[in-house]
């Protein structure tokens, strides 16, 4: 069985609806278009929820990768 590095994992997320929580935990649902090294992240239709309720529609969202905590596939 190959071994899977964390990279890939966000390789086979790309294109799909992902859940991105920040330190200040703020969520952001969107549809992960790219990444990098850092993982610095865009999302495309991005929603900020906060306390799990909507509060805006962000529509592309780049988000620095030292903020994020989790970024996990819905």
């Amino acid at each position: 069985m190959e071994q899977s590095r964390p990279l890939d994992a966000l390789n086979r997320a790309r294109n799909k609806r992902v859940l991105v929580e920040l330190k200040n935990n703020k969520q952001y649902f969107g549809t992960l278009l790219a990444f990098d090294i850092h993982i610095n992240t865009v999302l495309a239709d991005a929603e900020e929820h906060v306390n799990g309720e909507l509060k805006r529609k962000l529509g592309t969202l780049f988000i620095r990768g030292d903020t994020i905590t989790i970024l996990s596939p819905q």
